[in-house]
């Protein structure tokens, strides 16, 4: 996010001394300057100040991430995938948001993953790209080596690639923390066209930069209660030959990973909340790209809102049938009445799934049903990738099985083979 920062202790001149404090007369030891920056140093960056050196390893192990192999969707199949089915609560108190992951849909350019998570995670490094996560429901505290946020219901936080961090559930609130994981094999970042050529956001933007929250730190070891020198593991996602091409190690430091007593740049992590996202809307009903929000590569994320509705005089609200050539569009409802979808099933905590290739739109009867109304009470969350998404398996263990003949005028899907299908997900019948 290319708008400057800067927090704690740093030099007046970057790549000069700086020094810890020292008894009079005495010059103190050098703190470490980090350059992370992305793109190989040609774009964004932060320098950090540690206290160790940000090479050091004690020890390493294997990490073995979850189940991310996937299926493709064959025969192509619009789905209706149930996320608040896939965790027991008697689970959740045990499940973390790293490693309690399970993938719901990938490809090679983003993996889409949730997690019910009531346990604090490990400290985590993503060093494949960037992720957005955003909080379903309940409270988190995350620390990293940028600072520390107090995220909540409504949040999008963006955490760029290799920034170690670590999520802690908070328990002052009814909900279980539910976090629904973007995870890049790019950077994410707002859309180019609100950005000028400089990287401020444009007047026309749905948000603006004093939106943005950044962390508040710096944030150091015994801010949270730890000893700068305690032995710390630090998990991190990169690159191999696993499923997806997906790997984990752990690094095992010899001291504490909040180390950081000061930083600045233009790369960090952020939040946003859904709730100061301003939509933008017209006479007649505007196309998916003025809902969104953030993108990566061959991917964008978007966001629907509550909002004022079209309001030419023979309007009609709900979207047309339409055909995204490019694209399989994946939607997640989080809260509201979803007028478009009203008989399929699909309710709080459903995603649809509308591949590339097959033509979509509002349930039977759902046009003429909403001709008259002003406003939709509505919220979700939809990435759209310009690659086909394959089931993971996550996806798998909560798709409905019905969900494609959800604008049939009666009577059961068949397979290939011209046989009632059994909603296993592999084929489809109507239950």
């Amino acid at each position: 996010m290319a708008f400057y920062q800067h927090q704690g202790n740093i030099p007046p001149k970057r790549h000069t001394q700086h020094r810890r404090p020292a008894g009079r007369g005495k010059q103190g030891e050098l703190y470490y300057e980090e350059l992370m920056g992305e793109e190989g140093f040609s774009s964004d960056s932060s320098l950090l100040y540690h206290r160790n050196i940000p090479s050091t390893v004690a020890g390493a192990r294997e990490w073995t991430i979850g189940d991310l192999s996937t299926t493709p969707n064959h025969p192509l199949m619009p789905r209706h995938l149930k996320l608040h089915d896939l965790f027991e609560a008697k689970d959740v108190k045990n499940t973390d948001v790293v490693t309690g992951r399970r993938l719901v849909l990938g490809n090679g350019d983003v993996r889409i993953s949730y997690a019910v998570a009531g346990a604090p995670s490990p400290w985590y490094r993503n060093g494949i790209g960037d992720e957005c996560v955003y909080v379903e429901r309940g409270k988190a505290r995350v620390e990293t080596v940028f600072g520390a946020f107090d995220v909540a219901e409504g949040d999008y936080l963006v955490i760029p690639r290799a920034t170690t961090h670590r999520w802690i559930p908070q328990r002052s609130t009814k909900d279980p923390l539910r976090a629904y994981c973007i995870e890049a094999n790019s950077h994410i970042a707002p859309p180019k066209r609100y950005l000028s050529k400089y990287g401020q956001l444009l007047e026309h933007a749905p948000y603006c930069e004093r939106d943005l929250r950044a962390p508040s730190g710096p944030l150091l070891a015994e801010d949270v209660g730890a000893k700068p020198g305690d032995e710390t593991d630090v998990y991190i996602k990169h690159r191999g030959h696993g499923a997806g091409g997906i790997v984990g190690t752990v690094h095992t430091l010899p001291f504490h990973p909040l180390d950081v007593v000061g930083w600045d740049g233009c790369l960090y992590p952020y939040a946003f909340n859904v709730r100061d996202y301003e939509p933008i809307t017209g006479r007649v009903h505007q196309p998916p790209p003025v809902h969104q929000v953030f993108e990566g590569w061959n991917f964008v994320i978007c966001n629907f809102v509550p909002r004022k509705v079209d309001y030419h005089p023979l309007s009609i609200p709900v979207p047309y049938y339409h055909s995204n050539v490019d694209s399989d569009e994946i939607m997640f409802y989080v809260d509201g009445d979803y007028e478009a979808r009203k008989g399929s099933g699909i309710g709080k905590g459903s995603i649809s799934v509308h591949p590339g290739g097959h033509a979509h739109g509002p349930q039977p009867g759902a046009s003429e049903a909403s001709i008259g109304i002003e406003y939709f009470d509505e919220l979700a969350v939809m990435v759209d990738t310009f690659r086909p998404l394959e089931l993971g398996e996550g996806g798998r263990a909560v798709d409905d099985g019905k969900y494609a003949w959800s604008w049939s005028r009666g009577g059961a899907g068949r397979d290939g083979a011209g046989r009632d299908g059994t909603g296993d997900g592999s084929d489809y019948s109507i239950g």
